[in-house]
């Protein structure tokens, strides 16, 4: 029987996280700056701690330790992507490349 690892409370966990498509831009002024502010507005109200977080064009690393009795990472990386999405969308976003298909897969057209 497979010895699979779960996630424990108050556990430090690393991650990859990239940009649809590999898109590069999260280096940008202005998507560093709502990433920022995005991940601040998630920590006041899911807390968890940023040990180490590099930001690439295309991708970033980051390791957290979570609160002790809370092991929810995925919900706040849905929020802090959901956010992100949401405060730069008008700066990437182009209705005139907006497909029929991006429009019912809700995509952006950057």
């Amino acid at each position: 029987m497979p010895n699979y690892r779960r996630a424990r409370e108050g556990t430090v966990y690393f991650f990859t996280v990239v940009t649809h498509q590999r898109q590069p831009l999260l280096c940008l002024k202005q998507s560093r700056a709502c990433l920022r502010e995005v991940i601040e507005e998630i920590k006041s109200f899911h807390p968890f701690e940023i040990e180490a977080w590099i930001l690439m064009p295309d991708h970033m690393h980051c390791i957290w330790t979570l609160p002790a009795l809370d092991n929810n990472y995925s919900s706040r990386w849905g929020l802090i992507k959901a956010g992100f999405t949401r405060k730069t969308k008008a700066s990437f976003h182009k209705d005139a490349l907006l497909t029929g298909s991006r429009k019912r897969q809700r995509e952006s057209t950057r």
